[in-house]
């Protein structure tokens, strides 16, 4: 299998920093229509995201599957699949809940998280992309043996960079 792994805010929905209420959930606009092209185009597609207000205490693991359940109907709803969501509670030195201060390999830019959707989904990494808005997503990417686009801004690391999902994705069909 060849998937594409996407970073959740700033990619997929609007970055409002330590996103966990349903209410806040907000699409970017086209992104519904960008996975619906890789889904018709055969890729798995699969959010990875680190998500260290876990960590710092701001909500917890069932807020965040609450949040993502919300996210994936949202999605559903738009014609859009989303193979799996894959997350990083941790964070190695500012966390408040003890048992998340953990220097772990699934927090970007480790490939951990990258890893083991690999692993369960049975990904060729060597075919498959990461995009995403922040270096850690290019570093997590490459360190996996992924293929990697950087939305936002030029970045030497990435494959190639796309001032938005619509255009990676643009960019992955045509060199596929």
């Amino acid at each position: 299998m060849i998937a594409v792994f996407l970073d959740r805010d700033g990619v997929v929905i609007k970055d409002k920093n330590y996103q966990y209420k349903v209410a806040d959930l907000e699409l970017i606009e086209g992104a519904s229509d960008s996975i619906k092209r890789l889904n018709a185009a055969g890729f798995l597609v699969i959010i990875v995201s680190n998500q260290s207000g876990i960590a710092r205490g701001y909500f917890t693991e069932k807020d965040l599957e609450e949040f993502n359940s919300a996210l994936l109907s949202e999605f559903k709803e738009r014609g859009a699949m989303i193979d799996a969501i894959y997350y990083c509670p941790h964070h190695p030195t500012e966390a408040k809940v003890k048992k998340y201060m953990v220097e772990c390999d699934c927090r970007k830019p480790k490939p951990g998280i990258l890893l083991k959707a690999a692993k369960e989904h049975g990904i060729e990494l060597s075919k498959s992309w990461m995009i995403g808005d922040k270096e850690s997503d290019v570093f997590a990417g490459k360190a996996a043996g992924c293929r990697t686009v950087l939305i936002g801004r030029k970045n030497a690391l990435a494959d190639y960079s796309a001032k938005d999902l619509n255009e990676a994705v643009d960019y992955i069909l045509r060199t596929r």
